[in-house]
């Protein structure tokens, strides 16, 4: 029956083309419109690490002085050197890291052909790699005992990598960082979380780090670090990056195996702030936040504004295009007043004639979805061709592809369902009466 309603669906359409190319049209614009809108805010907004977005999570203590006004009553997104060194030593989450980054001179070690260059380098402890199910292609990570004994190793990302030894197993060779030689351990895979969430400091939708090496060799050579530096008051003579300085630069991340130990160790956050308060550290009571990934994404607001505000621009020019196909698909569906009647009067019930309008209607976005589809890789183009940070990864991959014919007969079918429910009440008696 299907295929006699889709006979059916195509003569009709023939029939009027030039009502059929507009109502094909209008979805296609409409849909080409939302799915490009809806392919950026899904990459964006998407979860970075679902394998354990539930178990990671940013640590938030309060050590703003009593005096400091933050309205939102929100403490420090980063935590200060002693904290998270203090932190580090009691080990009292599963996996545990402090990580900050900072741009600095890269050269190789070995081929004086190489130009020196200046990226990004991400200073962390051994434990980053396995909570953030960092991909090794080549070697491995460097491991506790060399965070302690502020070991000079290095991982390289392949991009490094394929820069100074052309992409083939460097382990054990050097890189200088700083006018200091880091022997590389490990070489990573493709690895490109999006959004950055380890770093609200650092680009949100930014590329990897060319190396990452150990946060403890970092302050051992007195780095100074990029990204944000709170500090509230004027401390010590020191630099900011000092052990007691009172400033906060740090991402400290955990990783909690249950509920129950999220609860345990929030209540360990506590009273660490408390002891703090007494010792003078800390001007106020114990503030302490404890988020996963994905509720640490949306506090930190990392989809842009702009880009929320283009979907629903988006959405609601889709809802027009839908009206607007609606009264076409009516005026067309009630000028056949006369065959529905006939074909009423012939035996066939109005669910019949429901379906075959139906099957037309979804013929239409069908059609008009491939289009749309075209038109939304083509918007993609455009935003790749934009200087946001997040411009290149607006790309439309299988699941996306498939949401759009699907989202396309939705729409026809649910644009097309009045006008088949207002032609299905066609009285057959009355049409054969004025034929």
């Amino acid at each position: 029956m299907f295929g006699y309603y889709l006979d059916l669906a195509l003569r009709s359409l023939k029939r009027n083309r030039a009502l059929t190319a507009l109502m094909i049209l209008t979805i296609a614009v409409g849909i080409g419109a939302a799915m490009t809108t809806l392919t950026v805010f899904r990459t964006l907004a998407g979860n970075p690490i679902p394998q354990k977005s539930d178990v990671l999570f940013r640590v938030q203590l309060d050590m703003y002085p009593k005096a400091a006004r933050n309205s939102d009553g929100e403490p420090p997104s980063d935590v200060s050197r002693l904290d998270a060194e203090t932190l580090l030593a009691q080990k009292r989450a599963t996996r545990q890291t402090a990580t900050s980054y900072n741009f600095s001179v890269i050269e190789s070690a070995e081929r004086s052909n190489v130009a020196p260059f200046i990226s990004g380098v991400r200073n962390t402890t051994a434990d980053f790699f396995s909570m953030f199910l960092v991909p090794m292609k080549y070697g491995k990570p460097w491991s506790a005992a060399e965070d302690a004994g502020r070991a000079r190793v290095a991982v390289i990302s392949p991009e490094l990598n394929e820069k100074l030894f052309n992409g083939g197993n460097s382990v054990g060779k050097y890189v200088r960082i700083e006018d200091t030689a880091f022997q590389i351990v490990g070489v990573m895979d493709e690895w490109r979380p999006s959004p950055r969430f380890y770093d609200s400091n650092a680009d949100t939708f930014g590329e990897t780090e060319m190396a990452i090496v150990p946060y403890a060799t970092s302050r051992d050579l007195d780095w100074n670090v990029s990204g944000n530096m709170n500090c509230f008051s004027a401390g010590s003579d020191g630099k900011n990056t000092d052990l007691n300085a009172p400033c906060v630069w740090l991402q400290y991340w955990v990783e909690l195996a249950s509920p129950s130990q999220a609860g345990e160790f929030k209540r360990y956050l506590e009273n660490y702030s408390e002891q703090q308060k007494i010792a003078g550290r800390y001007g106020r009571d114990p503030n302490v936040r404890l988020r996963n990934v994905m509720e640490w994404l949306d506090f930190t607001k990392a989809v842009p504004s702009d880009v929320k505000l283009q979907l629903w621009l988006s959405l609601g020019f889709l809802v027009v295009c839908l009206v607007n196909v609606v009264g076409l698909l009516l005026a067309k569906f009630l000028r056949r007043s006369g065959e529905i009647g006939v074909r009423r009067a012939l035996g066939a019930s109005r669910r019949q004639i429901f379906m075959q309008l139906l099957v037309e209607a979804g013929v239409v976005g069908i059609i008009g979805g491939i289009i749309g589809l075209g038109l939304a890789f083509l918007g993609l183009w455009g935003v790749r061709q934009q200087p946001a940070q997040y411009a290149e990864l607006a790309e439309m991959n299988l699941p996306m592809l498939l949401a759009t014919l699907a989202i396309s007969l939705l729409c026809s079918l649910l644009a097309g369902a009045l006008p088949a429910w207002r032609a299905m009440r066609i009285a057959p008696a009355i049409q054969l009466k004025t034929q």
